[in-house]
Formats: structure tokens, sequence, C-alpha cells
């Protein structure tokens, strides 16, 4: 049975990843920050491993006995400046603490989660060969993320085996703090407004299979783009107001007036030390229409695209299993 070690296993997608290797037979382990966090791999047979990736001796023990795969899908999202010292540590710094420890541990393959967002906020449709201009922007998740990225590749160099995954925007069941926010906010018309942009959105059951596709059948040093149906985030607001049966806006907020919201918030929270609602870099990314050429992923990992009302249907109804939204 090969063994298959999951940085970030606790988290969102890497839940979604676990159980799925589960179910494939793979022997997991699972590598955890917090006791309260287990909770999500509750009843699945993984071992467990308590540390962080900025604790190089957990990740050896984490690693040890040379296991076949490796899925590093530990990462800080974090948009607040006083987080970026810590996102630097966790995205850059991480990230090459599990190279180094996948290259000592004589790991057969590694899958890295990294993010579209290393391609930047660019107007022009974005595919793998496209240019990494999130390195070096104002925005610190994607000049981390691109960072991270070269500590992989330099794994590469030095004889380490890895593939890329760029994941756009995940959606699915088994969210609570991601993008099913918004939900949340719709159901108890909570909703401030609406941004102008758009996106692109995976299943998270989708982007998991894909990194398992990814380390099956991808090729070492590719990147591969993990996206799905596009559309407005308006668009998006307004289907589930209609899977919710709750009004939603008509108009999105003009990108001015969200981008000076954003900007007093963050002067704000200078004075007051608490996070804001909204910042700067993350009013930015909502602001942007993004548009992605994922054919790659599609011929060679058999990426899937789950139609958004039915991405939509699945979140809700797991929303509602959780009495986190009210039943219709």
């Amino acid at each position: 049975m090969p063994t298959a070690v999951v940085t970030g296993a606790t988290g969102f997608l890497g839940g979604h990843l676990v159980r799925l290797l589960c179910d494939r037979g793979y022997q997991v382990r699972a590598l955890y920050r917090s006791e309260s966090t287990l909770a999500t791999l509750r009843g699945l047979p993984v071992e467990t491993f308590r540390g962080d990736i900025s604790d190089v001796p957990s990740l050896d023990a984490a690693l040890q006995g040379k296991p076949e795969l490796l899925f590093h899908v530990a990462a800080s999202t974090a948009s607040w400046k006083p987080k970026f010292a810590e996102q630097t540590r966790i995205n850059v710094g991480g990230t090459r603490n599990v190279v180094q420890a996948a290259l000592r541990a004589g790991v057969g393959r590694m899958v890295h989660t990294s993010s579209v967002a290393v391609y930047g906020l660019t107007d022009e449709v974005i595919s793998e060969t496209s240019p990494q201009l999130g390195r070096g922007s104002w925005i610190n998740y994607s000049d981390t993320k691109a960072r991270g990225e070269d500590e992989v590749r330099a794994g590469i160099k030095a004889g380490l085996d890895a593939v890329i995954c760029n994941p756009t925007h995940i959606f699915g069941p088994g969210d609570t703090h991601n993008w099913a926010r918004l939900i949340l906010m719709v159901d108890q018309q909570k909703l401030p407004g609406v941004p102008p942009g758009s996106g692109a959105f995976v299943d998270v059951r989708e982007a998991a299979l894909a990194h398992i596709h990814a380390a099956e059948r991808g090729v070492c040093g590719e990147n591969y783009l993990l996206g799905g149906e596009e559309t407005t985030f308006l668009d998006l607001v307004q289907r589930i107001g209609r899977q919710l049966g709750k009004p939603t806006p008509a108009r999105s907020i003009p990108a001015f007036a969200l981008k000076a919201v954003a900007q007093a918030k963050d002067w704000l929270s200078r004075l007051t030390g608490r996070e804001p609602d909204l910042t700067p870099e993350s009013v930015a990314f909502v602001c942007h229409h993004m548009h992605c050429d994922i054919r790659k992923a599609k011929t060679q990992l058999d990426l899937k695209v789950t139609p958004l009302d039915h991405l939509l249907a699945d979140t809700v109804q797991w929303l509602r299993e959780q009495k986190l939204v009210a039943a219709r």
C-alpha cells in the first residue's frame, strides 16, 4: 500500500484530498498544527503527525520511511499587512523546508499546491505559459506563492520529482471559512455589496482529484491550472440568492468606491490592531476579471468542470446539513 503524506491536511482542500487518498487505497499521513482541527479527519484511517512546515523535525518525522507521495497543501492566504511576515515564513520558508525534507527522505514525488495568483492581475487569458507577474507583486500572497514555486523548482534541480497545481477560486461542500462565507452572508442578509470583478470557480472535489492525477500522471516540473466555470461575482451572488430564495443586489459596487473603503479600513486597522474585513489586497482580487485556459489540466489530469449551479446546490445542501444555512 503506497504512502501519501499531506501537509495542510485539516484544511478545506487538504481534507478532501485526504478522503480521496483513503478511498483510493493510500496509507495517509496527515500533518496537523492543532488538536482542534482534527475533527475534520475523524473516522478516517489516517496516521496523524502534529507539527508545522516551519518545524523541520516534525516534517522529518512525517516523511520517515521514504513515502511514495507528498502533497504540500499548507499555506497562508492572509491579505492583511501585519500578517505578511508570517505569510512569507509559511509560503516561502515553509515550502523550502518541505522541499528539503522531501529530498532528505527520498520522497517518490511531491505535488505542490500553488495558486492562480502567481500569474498576477493580468487582463490576458491565463495559461501555464503566462508570465508569473505575481513575483514581486505588492500583493504579498501572489509574491510569496510565486517564490514558493521557486523553492520547488530549486528542489527539482536538486533531484526532486515534483509537479505544481495552480487552483483558481476553490468552492464546494466542507467549506465554512472561504467562499462559503458569501453564501452565509446572503442567507443572513448581511451582504454589504458585490464587487465588480469575475472569477473561475473550481469544485474542491475535482481540484483534489486533479492533485492525485498530478501525482500519478503529471509531468515533473510542469504547472497545471485547476479552474472551473467563469462568471462575475454579481452573477454568482444572484445565483446564490436563487438557491436560498433570498433577495440580492441588482448591481455591483464600483471598483473605485470599494478600493476607497478598503483603504480607509486598512488605515483604521493600524490604529485598532483589528483585522478588517476588506483590505486593499483582497479588494484588488475581487475587482479583477479572471480568465483561465484550463485545457492542459483537462487533457492531462482529466479535470472536470462542475456546472456552477450544481456546485452551489451541493454546497448549500452541505451547509444546511450543518445547520449553518436555514432550510427553505
